[in-house]
């Protein structure tokens, strides 16, 4: 290195100096904020012992609500601590006189990822809570066999500790208004007041359709559309990779449809990746068919953006990440790879799986550049029907498992998106083999283990 005593060149070096460590530190001040407002949620909770507002969320409806719900108690001049289900041990629920648990459920009847520890550790065991009055709020949807399951189990487990409820369960099925209203009602009456903040989404925004591609002609599988859409109004409202859009479709707006981004601010567009759904008459799904067949380009897009605090990096935005997916799923993933290459971080390592790489290797001129350019350290893509005998992406990672334990020790953080049948269940079964159950419940209940998967 040349040293020099040139002013401008040492104020330059000072300057980038400077910018550097506060990248750097943006995220651990963040974290930090984060822990401390925690702590004296808590503190104050227990200064005036009483009510507990906590969450269990998959996507983000439940933390929303739950926020809105400490809301309207603060109105009302009614503290609470707000926090996630895994924050509570035994001696917490022991110690409160209420909690509104406000949880959804994933899959099957499953606790959500960030809950699966708290429904091992206290849900499986006896825990007299005699003095606890408590109201339960579970999300689901009613296409599931066992429709709201966790909230249905919590509540139950929780009269069998002798919990006594405050109102019977509401169960919400597909953020119904009708259901969250209910809950408002009676939450009005416990805190003995009507005036309350306004609960209500944002309303949707008028965006054009400016371009789609077909990113798999000729493949086995249903097609796959690459969309990119912008504001009427434009304005480019921001986001963070992780985060979702919903549609609303002229055939049923009153039933948004979620998507992932696959795009991050600086694009200047927001992009989808939509599959063709085709139903066994034939016919298309109202959302993705109106997207990808009916809709002219230039057409108007009724869409919001919606935070998806589950998916996003946040606290882990400097740790390695091991991306993990498949089909659709790549939109999320390539979300969270564009933020990291315009941060400059390259440690990350894409596990993806389609069928044939001939026809279903999405965005592969995109993910070679990264390689290329040292923002994609490692990548296994993985396609099933390339084979006389077919492989997926959990058998990839099971064969992996050695590597998958080195960077886990090493800080990463594990970020899967796609299909939940099959692929999320294969995921976490290879995960939990080559971690331990306990270690991968750990690393979801400290936000490194994260998963948006449909």
């Amino acid at each position: 290195m040349i040293w020099t005593n040139d002013p401008s060149r040492l104020m330059m070096v000072a300057g980038m100096s400077v910018g550097y460590a506060l990248v750097c530190l943006a995220p651990y001040l963040r974290t930090r904020r984060k822990r401390q407002a925690a702590a004296r949620a808590k503190a104050e909770a227990a200064a005036s012992p009483g009510w507990i507002v906590t969450y269990a969320s998959q996507t983000g409806n439940a933390d929303e609500l739950a926020q809105q719900t400490a809301a309207t108690l603060k109105l009302a001049g009614i503290p609470a601590r707000l926090c996630e289900l895994s924050e509570l041990d035994a001696q917490d629920l022991q110690d409160a006189e209420r909690i509104l648990f406000l949880v959804s459920t994933y899959g099957e009847g499953d606790a959500p990822d960030a809950a699966a520890g708290f429904a091992g550790r206290l849900m499986t065991t006896s825990l007299p809570l005699p003095q606890l009055h408590y109201a339960v709020l579970a999300l689901g949807d009613s296409a599931y066999t066992q429709f709201c399951g966790f909230g249905r189990a919590l509540d139950h487990w929780l009269q069998a500790q002798g919990a006594q409820t405050l109102f019977p369960r509401v169960e919400v099925n597909r953020s119904s208004e009708q259901a969250i209203g209910q809950w408002r009602q009676q939450l009005s009456h416990l805190a003995g007041t009507s005036d309350a903040p306004d609960w209500s989404a944002p309303a949707f925004d008028a965006w054009r359709l400016s371009e789609r591609v077909q990113l798999n002609a000729g493949s086995a599988g249903a097609p796959v559309y690459h969309l990119e859409l912008e504001p009427l109004s434009g304005a480019l409202p921001d986001w963070q990779s992780g985060d979702l859009v919903q549609v609303a479709a002229p055939a049923d707006p009153a039933r948004a449809r979620e998507y992932s981004i696959a795009s991050i601010p600086a694009d200047g567009r927001v992009h989808l990746l939509v599959r063709l759904h085709t139903h066994e008459d034939g016919s298309h799904g109202v959302a993705s068919g109106w997207l990808t067949q009916q809709a002219s380009l230039g057409e108007t897009v009724q869409l919001r953006l919606r935070p998806h605090r589950r998916f996003r990096l946040e606290g882990n935005a400097e740790r390695p990440l091991i991306l993990i997916g498949n089909g659709s799923g790549i939109a999320g993933l390539r979300g969270h790879l564009k933020a990291r290459a315009l941060a400059g971080q390259g440690r990350n390592w894409l596990l993806f799986g389609e069928r044939n790489a001939a026809y279903d290797y999405h965005y592969r001129a995109e993910l070679d550049g990264w390689q290329r350019d040292g923002m994609l350290g490692k990548l296994d893509m993985v396609f099933s029907r390339d084979q006389a005998e077919r492989r997926y992406v959990q058998d990839r990672l099971a064969e992996q498992a050695e590597l998958v334990r080195n960077w886990i020790a090493e800080g990463a953080a594990i970020y899967i998106c796609g299909s939940l049948d099959g692929m999320a269940a294969g995921v976490d079964a290879a995960l939990a083999a080559a971690l331990g159950r306990d270690g991968l419940d750990a690393l979801a209940a400290a936000g490194r283990y994260r998963r948006d998967v449909y």
